[in-house]
């Protein structure tokens, strides 16, 4: 995936592992009345963890002055660190380093953000109302589902399906109270309104 872009008119950039964070982070910023182009925010979705390296090396020469953010899963968080070291935003970065630097974790991921602050429960009444309920309860008799907690089902049966963990990521912030709004997800939209709070180092 190209991750390059033309950082006129651009104040932010939000880097993201994949299209269902963009999708996320898109429908919050829709939520809170938030024109993104007219504020000068941009998402970049990596296609994988292991690519921001890269981002942050072929982007940098062209993007003094512009607000870096993101969003990364807590299993490559090694990944992110060692990238950002890489391209000279400090050294032994530990996860306060990475919120210092507008980076957030997700544990485990977005989608499981996203179902706990919903709850199991409102998730499934969610797949009935948008006719996935009983594609859901197939995934739970599998044998290897059968009988395992219901938040790890529900991760699962999103991130499978053609375009289905995009889809849903829409949907659950959608249906979110917006009081109860995943942290890292809050931040890092947070973060992005906010040029005049650069990191210590890094494109600013």
């Amino acid at each position: 995936m190209d991750t390059r872009f033309d950082p006129n008119g651009v104040g932010a950039v939000v880097v993201v592992e994949g299209e269902s964070d963009e999708a996320a982070f898109e429908t919050l910023a829709e939520r809170r009345d938030i024109d993104l182009t007219a504020a000068g925010i941009r998402t970049v979705v990596l296609g994988g963890a292991h690519r921001i390296g890269r981002f942050l090396a072929e982007s940098a020469p062209r993007m003094e002055g512009v607000q870096l953010a993101g969003l990364y899963d807590v299993g490559e968080e090694a990944v992110f660190a060692n990238a950002l070291e890489r391209a000279g935003f400090g050294s032994h970065l530990a996860r306060a380093d990475l919120e210092r630097l507008g980076f957030y974790v997700c544990v485990a991921d977005l989608e499981d953000e996203l179902i706990r602050a919903l709850g199991t429960d409102a998730v499934e009444e969610l797949l009935r109302a948008n006719g996935d309920l009983h594609r859901f309860r197939t995934l739970q008799q599998m044998p290897a589902w059968r009988g395992r907690p219901a938040d790890q089902q529900l991760r699962r049966f999103m991130g499978s399906g053609g375009r289905r963990k995009i889809r849903y990521a829409r949907i659950l912030v959608e249906a979110l109270d917006l009081g109860s709004v995943p942290r890292p997800l809050d931040l890092v939209l947070a973060r992005s309104m906010n040029a005049e709070a650069p990191p210590e180092r890094g494109f600013v």
